[in-house]
């Protein structure tokens, strides 16, 4: 496998016919279409990739062995750029016969079409707005602190929450959209630790999913593959899990 076999930049992701396969709904709800100016793309047999050129982020989908090629494709044309990875299982072990990889993380990345059903303390959700972004700084740092997305954050629409009797937060998570293509992307759902086990995280998940799914016509997420209790989860409300990646950086060593 060798990068400079392969095809050369393409000017639309979907002229492959990849989104139409299972297992590419990273395609469809991550890239967008038509395709936004300055976005670098690859096309190679049986895989797409793309640049998030902010991030220096390259997002794969299709078979392992074209996706690493692909990476590799982009690592080799802007190796200033490119830092990091995602892309079908299997994928780092191929690129890192060619180039240092660590900090390898598996993800699934999952999405819905459907309302979930109502869970439990739905009701008690509030939206929070900038004044409040101090407590969920400091909430998300004590019982989450490798949250994904942060207040403040640019891509994040709404945060919402959940207060326990004496006011203070219980459960919170944010309404984020993917940079490409900015589809919603449900991000840094968080529950107090002490009260885990109640539902806070169903009703907060089921909510933020019903909010997007009402104003986008779909919602979007990413689980650690390992994390069991969030798969159930998922599951249960309706997320389709058909998309196993991994994610890994690129050593500069």
């Amino acid at each position: 496998m060798l990068a400079t076999t392969l095809p050369p930049r393409t000017t639309d992701l979907f002229d492959q016919g990849l989104e139409l396969r299972p297992g590419s709904a990273l395609l469809r709800f991550g890239a967008a279409r038509p395709r936004p100016a300055g976005r670098f793309s690859w096309s190679g047999d049986g895989a797409a990739a793309w640049l998030d050129d902010v991030r220096g982020h390259v997002w794969t989908v299709g078979g392992p062995e074209p996706a690493a090629g692909l990476v590799l494709r982009a690592a080799q044309r802007r190796p200033e750029k490119v830092r990091e990875f995602t892309g079908p299982r299997g994928t780092e072990a191929l690129v890192a016969r060619h180039l240092p990889v660590n900090d390898v993380v598996e993800w699934v990345f999952r999405w819905t079409l459907e309302e979930p059903p109502v869970q439990r303390g739905e009701e008690r959700v509030v939206v929070l707005d900038e004044s409040h972004h101090g407590e969920l700084l400091d909430f998300l740092g004590e019982h989450s602190p490798a949250y994904s997305t942060g207040p403040g954050s640019a891509d994040v629409s709404l945060w919402c929450g959940i207060r326990g009797d004496d006011g203070r937060l219980v459960a919170c998570g944010a309404m984020s959209s993917l940079r490409d293509s900015g589809a919603p992307l449900m991000a840094s759902v968080a529950t107090d630790a002490a009260q885990r086990g109640q539902g806070l995280g169903a009703a907060l998940t089921a909510w933020l999913t019903r909010y997007a799914v009402r104003r986008h016509g779909f919602c979007t997420l990413w689980q650690l593959a390992d994390n069991t209790p969030a798969e159930r989860l998922y599951t249960r409300l309706g997320y389709r899990n058909e998309d196993p990646c991994v994610a890994a950086r690129i050593s500069s060593n």
